[in-house]
């Protein structure tokens, strides 16, 4: 299956130091663990964002899978990670234009949604703030908690996420439990601190 792009490594890095992926998989440990006592339980994280936000370099870093060759998703990319009789799958899914309409095929028992968003490309905030409201005001996403990614980070002319934040308006969201989350699917900072906010607000 084709996967998404992301650019790395590429000009304008602050050095970034990079982790292991195995810090990240314990986040998907983590939520796991958080429903133990539940066997039999499937969870379903969705995740989205414009084409090039970094989407699948995420979701291999949480399946601690190599990401040096990334191409862009054409369709989906979907991981299970199983502990003790619980599966979570992650779904990845394409973000050209063409492709998102298709993402309203996949809201179906979403118990999160990830929504990624290239912190050094300001040129498509307004863009990417619409595709996000536009998921928000779906019925099957009702209450459903977002952990929204500012990617990319590390890059020199990254804007930060308190001002993303401010741009896309994120204090309008106020049906349900949502946190930005800075990060860098390149060097990993960040990304399992957002599995942890995961971890602690996901419920069914």
């Amino acid at each position: 299956m084709a996967t998404d792009a992301a650019a790395h490594p590429r000009p304008g890095s602050r050095h970034p130091r990079r982790r292991t992926a195995a810090s990240s998989m314990m986040g998907l440990l983590g939520i796991l663990k958080k429903f133990k006592s539940q066997p039999g339980k499937e969870m379903r994280i969705l995740l989205l964002g414009l084409d090039n936000a970094g989407k699948t370099t995420i979701l291999k870093r949480l399946a601690a899978e190599d990401f040096a060759q990334i191409t862009p998703t054409q369709g989906f990319n979907i991981k299970t990670v199983v502990s003790d009789d619980i599966k979570l799958n992650v779904w990845d899914i394409g973000g050209q234009r063409k492709i998102r309409p298709y993402w309203k095929n996949y809201f179906e028992n979403t118990d999160v949604l990830i929504y990624v968003i290239d912190s050094s490309d300001s040129k498509r905030f307004q863009e990417t703030e619409m595709e996000l409201f536009e998921l928000l005001e779906e019925e099957k996403l009702d209450a459903v908690p977002v952990l929204i990614y500012a990617n990319k980070q590390d890059l020199s002319q990254a804007v930060r996420s308190s001002d993303i934040a401010d741009q896309l308006k994120l204090l309008n969201i106020r049906d349900r439990k949502w946190q930005i989350q800075p990060c860098s699917a390149y060097t990993g900072e960040g990304i399992k601190e957002g599995m942890d906010w995961i971890s602690k607000n996901l419920s069914r």
